[in-house]
């Protein structure tokens, strides 16, 4: 493959990245340190991470609310991003599924396909056309909400993705790294955490990733609660399809209901192991087909049922 030298104008914009930056510290560099002043030295930098976080709260909730109300409406939560970013989307994705009990609502895409997952594919990060092309092929719409990751806030790939959005409708939010990024600005609603140098310098799968999967959990998270996939803290859709989460089904019945150990267990039998169906039977006393029916109309909401029919 042929690299193409770095422009002048390119150059200046990576210069002023804070995340591209080297950190300064008054003490040793991070090869003079033990391993145990190298880790401590990490660990204080982590800690700073959630401050830079919590500097973004009142974005991260409007994008979250924007998405949910799409999504009530049929709509897909879409992450796109290259390299760390992109890998960190998809694991949000991933985990969705089994915690929610919601098969394709929350997409991870990473720039040079699943491939790119396990091995680096640096140079697809400059394709914005990439980026339209994979949204393309999942036909986006006016319905979904598309986040761009990139920790620089600049990353071709992430940008093309979010000009195609753009142009077919969706909802767009940009999450960055540093401040004043094209990426942010061009969204509908931009993200912007800085989280300033990384102890090993342009490493950005450190204070960064760590600061871009804060951001992620917190989107995917409030967008379910939003749309009734939980009661409390308990995540009533989960899945419970092996031995350690049937128990977890068993305690979430129980601490939401009260009711002993024969009645949860039929409820959750009679419910196919559902245990937001298997909650609302046991508080409303209707039957599962009914309870299911009752939830349904509640948009899911399993206190909606139980405050109607409880």
């Amino acid at each position: 493959m042929k690299v193409e030298p770095v422009k002048a104008e390119d150059e200046a914009m990576l210069d002023a990245l804070t995340t591209e930056a080297s950190s300064t510290t008054d003490g040793p560099e991070i090869d003079q340190l033990s391993v145990a002043g190298l880790v401590a030295t990490m660990s204080e930098r982590d800690a700073t991470v959630a401050t830079s976080v919590r500097s973004a709260l009142p974005s991260i909730a409007a994008a979250a609310t924007a998405a949910a109300a799409r999504m009530r409406e049929g709509g897909r939560l879409i992450y796109v991003g290259a390299g760390t970013s992109g890998r960190l989307g998809v694991l949000d994705a991933s985990e969705v599924p089994p915690t929610f009990g919601l098969d394709g609502v929350v997409v991870g895409v990473i720039a040079g396909g699943p491939a790119a997952l396990f091995s680096a594919a640096e140079g697809v990060e400059d394709d914005e056309g990439a980026g339209a092309a994979d949204l393309a092929a999942l036909d986006v719409g006016p319905l979904d909400t598309v986040v761009g990751i990139a920790s620089s806030g600049r990353t071709p790939y992430a940008l093309g993705a979010l000009a195609y959005a753009a142009e077919h409708g969706a909802l767009t939010v940009g999450v960055a790294c540093n401040l004043g990024t094209p990426l942010a600005r061009v969204a509908d609603h931009g993200i912007e955490v800085p989280v300033g140098p990384e102890i090993l310098a342009g490493s950005t799968r450190l204070g960064a990733g760590t600061a871009t999967k804060m951001v992620l959990n917190m989107i995917s998270t409030a967008t379910m609660v939003q749309l009734g996939r939980t009661y409390g803290s308990l995540m009533v859709d989960m899945r419970a399809n092996n031995a350690k989460l049937r128990h977890r089904a068993i305690r979430m019945v129980t601490e939401a209901t009260g009711a002993d150990e024969a009645t949860v267990l039929r409820a959750l039998d009679e419910a196919d192991w559902h245990t937001k169906l298997a909650i609302a039977t046991i508080l409303t006393g209707l039957s599962p087909a009914e309870a299911s029916q009752a939830l349904e109309l509640a948009g899911g909401r399993l206190r909606t049922v139980i405050e109607e029919r409880g």
